[in-house]
């Protein structure tokens, strides 16, 4: 054989094998790194997600195996994804990162790819499902470890103090460390109580106790309003399905109800945040920033219902004369719904992003999706209420709940714990069932 005819010849089988188990380690590696990076190293985190993904594909097309492909809520996912990049071909205004609407829809496609590379392929065995709930677990206890310390000296490890309005920071700089405690906080949580509340003894209960107490009173001490509440809803939500939890549960919602009125004495920019400015915007929702955020919205998904204006279409638009109009703000007698001033990145909440950027058929693909998710994730679940799944639908629920502020769908590392979460959820509801 000659040496170009060598060249081009099939891989062997034993070469096959190989690749496939080098694929399988880049990919399994990526992902038992990505809480890490997640925490501190976003763009690292991103190109995780991308070597995940291109290990995910290149090992279906070495094997000619994609089945995968005929997942329920992926064939929902690639329909909402394929609308979206449809909307964004005529949008020629640049998205997040100065790339054009079009580019950021097309890559949109790698958070879909990574939840079905978990779930078929990465997590298939048990063994590294445990580990990544570990490692999970542990950037939970990381977030909690650094707010307590700055609740009790005033800076974290890294010398951070609280943020400029009071909210606790954790281990970041800036107040953003409610939002993924939330929805790492149950997944991290359940295992642990259930184990715990299994073994007979007072002191086994007590320590059960003792951890539910801490980890919902390190939410209230944070003082972030909406990761608060959604961690409230995910406490009635495990309470329904864990019936040996509920007790236990509700007990700990109690405390933590305490510990909110007594922050007035013992933490005041808790209260502030919690009770006194969030009763003031409640109160005149219309004139915040969230109701002029939701007007804008609906203004631009009324003159945009079928199509939307195409990805990042609610900051490309917003600025717009032709959207300014809605409700009058008391501070500006002018019925413009505050113009320009009121502008953010993204409407705060993922189903007005998904109408201003796809219009009501976007709406209508996410909201399918979102369900399909949530029907995949609960499959089982009241038959056979395993803690660590349960915390993963609970997670799920928290991100997607439809009347919450929010970042946008896309957003890292928001969006990276959520994914992760998620397919960590998926293989475990795939492969605990076979």
């Amino acid at each position: 054989m000659t040496a170009s005819a060598e060249f081009l010849a099939p891989p062997r089988a034993g070469e096959v094998s190989g690749l496939l188990r080098g694929l399988d380690r880049a990919a399994l590696a990526a992902t038992l790194a990505l809480p890490l990076f997640l925490l501190h190293g976003r763009g690292i985190a991103e190109a995780s997600i991308a070597v995940i993904d291109l290990c995910f594909v290149a090992r279906s097309a070495m094997l000619r195996d994609w089945t995968w492909l005929r997942t329920p809520w992926l064939l929902v996912g690639l329909a909402w994804w394929a609308w979206l990049l449809l909307c964004s071909v005529p949008a020629g205004d640049l998205g997040q990162g100065g790339f054009p609407s079009f580019v950021q829809a097309l890559l949109t496609v790698r958070f879909l790819l990574f939840v079905a590379a978990l779930e078929c392929s990465v997590l298939r065995e048990a063994r590294w499902r445990n580990w990544l709930w570990r490692m999970i677990a542990a950037a939970a206890a990381y977030i909690v470890a650094n707010t307590l310390l700055q609740f009790a000296w005033g800076r974290n490890f890294y010398g951070f103090p609280r943020s400029g309005d009071g909210e606790l920071t954790g281990p970041f700089e800036e107040a953003r460390a409610g939002a993924p405690l939330s929805r790492l906080l149950f997944p991290a949580l359940l295992p642990p109580l259930a184990v715990l509340l299994a073994r007979p003894g007072l002191a086994a209960r007590a320590a059960a106790a003792g951890l539910a107490v801490l980890g919902l009173a390190v939410m209230v001490l944070i003082g972030q309003r909406m990761p608060v509440l959604l961690t409230g809803l995910g406490v009635v939500v495990s309470a329904l399905f864990l019936p040996r939890l509920r007790l236990l549960l509700l007990a700990t919602a109690v405390a933590a109800g305490a510990l909110l009125a007594a922050s007035a004495v013992i933490s005041p920019p808790t209260w502030y945040r919690l009770v006194t400015k969030f009763s003031f915007q409640m109160e005149h929702f219309q004139a915040s920033p969230y109701g002029a955020l939701l007007d804008r919205s609906l203004v631009i998904a009324e003159k945009n219902r079928w199509t939307g204006r195409g990805f990042d279409g609610f900051r490309t638009g917003c600025r717009l004369p032709a959207y300014f109009h809605g409700w009058t703000w008391p501070e500006n007698p002018a019925d413009d719904g505050g113009g320009a001033a009121i502008c953010n990145e993204h409407p705060h909440n993922h189903y007005l992003q998904a109408v201003t950027d796809a219009g009501i058929p976007g709406l209508l693909l996410f909201s399918a999706l979102v369900v399909a998710w949530l029907a995949s994730l609960a499959r089982g679940l009241w038959q056979r209420p395993d803690p660590l799944r349960v915390g993963l639908f609970v997670a799920a629920l928290i991100q997607e709940w439809p009347i919450a502020s929010a970042s946008s769908v896309t957003s890292m590392p928001l969006s990276g714990w959520f994914f992760l979460s998620l397919g960590l959820g998926l293989a475990a509801a795939r492969w605990q069932r076979r």
